[in-house]
C-alpha cells in the first residue's frame, strides 16, 4: 500500500499546485473550491493507505517473491444482517430534500445520517476477532 500511498500523495501534491495559480490568476471561486476539494480527496486517501500500510506492512502483491497462496484465507467479516444501511439512505434522503424543502429537515437528514454512518462503523465494535 505504500505505493498506492506515495501516487495518491503525488496527485495531492498537483492538485495543490494547480488551486494556488487558478485561485489567484481566475475570478471563479467554484473551480478554486472544485480543486480544493480535489486536494483534500487525494490527502484523505493517500493518509488512509500510509495508515494501512503502517499497520499492516507489505502486503503479499507488494513483495516480489509474493505468491498467490500467501493472500489465501478468510476475506474479511460481511455482517448478515444490519439496519444500518437503510437507515443512512433515510437520512441521505432526508437530507437531499432538506436542501430543497428547508432548513428543519435538513438538520435532522443530517442527524439520521450520522447515527447510520456511526452505525455501520460501530456495529461491530466490541468484536473480538
Amino acid at each position: 500500500m505504500r505505493t498506492e500511498a506515495v501516487i495518491f500523495a503525488g496527485v495531492a501534491l498537483f492538485f495543490a499546485a494547480v488551486t494556488v495559480p487558478y485561485a489567484l490568476s481566475a475570478r471563479d471561486p467554484a473551480g478554486t473550491a472544485a480543486l480544493l476539494v480535489a486536494v483534500l480527496m487525494a490527502a484523505l486517501i493517500a493518509t488512509f493507505l500510509a495508515v494501512q500500510y503502517g499497520r499492516r506492512g507489505a502486503r503479499p502483491e507488494d513483495r516480489r517473491d509474493g505468491e498467490i497462496r500467501d493472500r489465501a484465507g478468510p476475506v474479511d467479516f460481511f455482517p448478515p444482517r444490519s439496519p444500518w444501511p437503510v437507515v443512512t439512505a433515510l437520512g441521505v434522503a432526508l437530507t437531499a430534500s432538506g436542501v430543497v424543502v428547508a432548513l428543519w429537515l435538513l438538520l435532522v437528514g443530517v442527524g439520521v445520517t450520522a447515527a447510520g454512518v456511526s452505525g455501520f462503523a460501530l456495529q461491530y465494535a466490541s468484536r473480538r476477532d
